[in-house]
């Protein structure tokens, strides 16, 4: 199965394309230029170099979320605009899991974690046996404090690795967990951890098309807060 797949969740761009589990070409930018500006060039870059063509992708895979609003909405934009008319299968998949899928085989557990801001982050909690990842906790935006928390209550003594652009924030609100931090080349957003976790998910009978992609958000964009809050002092 050809998986072509895509991440413009946060600040790094990455495209990808996979036979099953193995990555044929990838690549990802973190310089500065919009995922607008930079992520049809990738994809048209990974079948010069192949030699493939978008036809002859069978699943079409991206980030649907969590991440930065506009960055989502790029990339399942640009995911729904690739495959429309081709009747292929399209999934979304979870920003955190590809995260970790990219981090295996490993065991133990891994926390990626995604910057979201004034101290909070989206995270999830997943246990690695080798190449099987379990879920633990469900994508979630929350205080760092708080997921040290839950850590502590939960996975009290277990070895953590942590990925994502949110692990400095972590370090810095983090007073008692110890964490591992992934190196720095697998440490962020990378489309080939997307590819594994829609090849997991199809493999588990997953199945979509591109009428069904859909960004996930996992709290309302700022602009829409900071309108709430200021609709509330006004009361």
């Amino acid at each position: 199965m050809l998986i072509l797949a895509l991440d413009s969740t946060a600040v790094v761009g990455s495209a990808a394309l996979c036979r099953d589990d193995k990555p044929l070409a990838h690549f990802t930018l973190k310089n500065g230029n919009t995922h607008s500006e930079t992520l049809l060039p990738m994809v048209k870059a990974l079948f010069d170099v192949t030699g493939l063509t978008v036809d002859d992708v069978d699943l079409f895979a991206c980030s649907a979320g969590p991440g930065s609003f506009t960055g989502v909405r790029i990339g399942v934009a640009t995911v729904k605009g690739l495959a429309f008319g081709k009747d292929k299968c399209v999934l979304g998949v979870s920003a955190l899991e590809a995260m970790a899928r990219a981090q295996l085989p490993h065991r133990g557990l891994i926390v990626p974690a995604m910057d979201a801001r004034r101290s909070e982050v989206y995270t999830a909690v997943f246990r690695a046996e080798g190449n099987s990842l379990t879920r633990l906790m469900p994508d979630t935006a929350m205080p760092a404090a708080s997921l040290e928390e839950w850590l502590k209550s939960n996975a009290a003594g277990e070895e953590i690795l942590a990925v994502g652009d949110g692990v400095p924030v972590l370090k810095k609100t983090f007073t008692e967990t110890v964490l591992t931090v992934a190196p720095a080349a697998i440490a962020e957003q990378h489309a080939v951890g997307v590819a594994l976790a829609a090849l997991a998910a199809y493999r588990e009978g997953a199945r979509g098309t591109d009428r069904d992609l859909a960004p996930i958000y996992l709290r309302l964009p700022q602009a829409e807060r900071e309108r709430l809050a200021t609709a509330k002092q006004s009361q």
